[in-house]
């Protein structure tokens, strides 16, 4: 923003370390210096390869010392010193870092940021991936849609008390009835005593009234009886509505349902999941019949509904079941155990902050276009990691060979040092190059590159 005609004052409470860019540069800069699991194996192979190099080259100096032609000791030092330069334990040692490092570099200009390096690895080898609803798949943003009143209330009488009590809550669902009360310009009363039951509803008193709201299990839990509005529940239901019912001085007073519109990119993401041979589950608080709707509208092709906040890591390690590796993503604060008992948990940039301190990776345009990206980079990088341990690993094995002597009985060629020192630099050029191709990574959904 520049202000260019007057003046004012302001206060910054993030600078320096602590704005978001240098907190975004921090995550990355960790991530791309990550050790995979992968490369706890290439350690471990790359300690015995010095020794045994250095084994080779005595035995290789030997060898030539007691059985070449004369001059016999030239062609052992040449045979041993092309042996020791030839070997190359840097290609191996550059093989990981390098496909991290362009992977998440890659992922970050792709709005997707690894929080946790192991969760570039993790990621490849997940089956399911399961979204929470309000907020991730949909815009977060619920808006009321009907309102149904039993005989003797009305509408507008029902809408401003429920309001009133919405109005204390942070609930999405809660600003809608809040937003249609200001709408229809009805005066809000401030209650005079407010409950909130998470995953259920609210209740508080206004004027004197009870007032409660909430789903149809907060209903039950107080003792009213839905049945009469059940017609209209399975119609809003149906429709992908989200049906809430109010009570007014124990008696129950209208259903009400909102809707949250999708968010335009999601279809398209999930039909990319599919293509990649996923299998893509929701996990929500809604009734079953709003979230089977949603499922339905959307091919997602596993629902756990109804879900209580405390219920989704229950619902994620029912995922789990067969061994099958589980990703999550979601926004919310109690979306925050869920995202840290998946197997990568993923956070919709712009959701709670402990929702993204709980997740492996960030989301940050909340596009879950994203979530493919960080699926189909995690796999590109880890077959680049591959193809750069075997042309390390084959190069060795097929050169270490060749600087000793091997082809010299048959073809009577020795490898010469300056050679060796050129394929040995050669090598490890190559697996910085070969890494440099994940900058043309490019996520295609509906066949547009994003």
């Amino acid at each position: 923003t520049l202000n260019t005609t007057g003046a004012f004052r302001f206060e910054a409470q993030q600078v320096g370390a602590e704005t978001v860019l240098a907190q975004i540069v921090r995550m990355v800069e960790t991530a791309q210096g990550a050790k995979l699991p992968i490369q706890a194996l290439v350690d471990r192979i790359t300690g015995w390869f010095v020794p045994v190099v250095m084994g080779v080259a005595v035995l290789t100096f030997a060898v030539w010392y007691l059985f070449a032609p004369d001059p016999a000791l030239g062609m052992a030092l040449v045979a041993a010193v092309s042996v020791l330069i030839i070997a190359c334990p840097c290609a191996m040692g550059l093989a990981t870092p390098t496909s991290i490092m362009v992977g998440v570099g890659r992922a970050a200009e792709l709005g997707v940021l690894f929080r946790k390096g192991e969760a570039l690895q993790a990621l490849q080898g997940v089956k399911v991936i399961a979204f929470d609803k309000t907020g991730t798949l949909t815009a977060g943003r619920p808006e009321l849609t009907d309102l149904n009143v039993a005989d003797g209330f009305a509408e507008d009488d029902v809408l401003a008390l429920v309001a009133a009590v919405e109005g204390q809550s942070e609930h999405p669902v809660a600003r809608a009835m809040v937003e249609a009360a200001a709408g229809r310009g009805l005066s809000v009363a401030r209650p005079e005593d407010f409950t909130s039951v998470p995953g259920k509803g609210v209740a508080g008193v206004v004027a004197g009234r009870r007032i409660e709201v909430g789903a149809d299990r907060y209903m039950a839990d107080l003792g009213h009886d839905v049945a009469v509005f059940a017609e209209d529940a399975a119609r809003l239901g149906d429709e992908g509505k989200t049906p809430l019912y109010a009570a007014i001085e124990g008696q129950l007073a209208a259903v009400i349902a909102v809707a949250d519109p999708i968010k335009p990119t999601t279809a398209a993401a999930i039909q990319a999941m599919h293509s990649l041979g996923l299998k893509v589950a929701m996990i929500t608080g809604d009734n079953r019949r709003t979230a089977e709707a949603v499922a339905h509208l959307l091919g997602i092709d596993e629902v756990h509904a109804e879900v209580m906040p405390d219920g989704k890591v229950a619902a994620i390690n029912a995922l789990k079941a067969g061994g099958r590796r589980v990703a999550f993503v979601g926004d919310g604060v109690n979306d925050a155990p869920a995202l840290a008992s998946a197997d990568v948990g993923l956070a919709v940039g712009g959701g709670a902050d402990v929702a993204i301190e709980s997740a492996d990776v960030v989301l940050t345009g909340g596009d879950l276009r994203g979530a493919v990206s960080a699926i189909g980079l995690s796999r590109a990088t880890m077959t680049n990691i591959r193809q750069n341990l075997a042309w390390a690993f084959g190069y060795n094995v097929l050169l270490i060979p060749v600087a000793a002597g091997v082809l010299y009985p048959a073809f009577g060629y020795m490898l010469s040092p300056m050679l060796a020192a050129g394929a040995m630099a050669l090598s490890s050029v190559s697996v910085v190059l070969n890494a440099l191709r994940l900058r043309a990574f490019k996520t295609h959904i509906h066949g547009a590159a994003q």
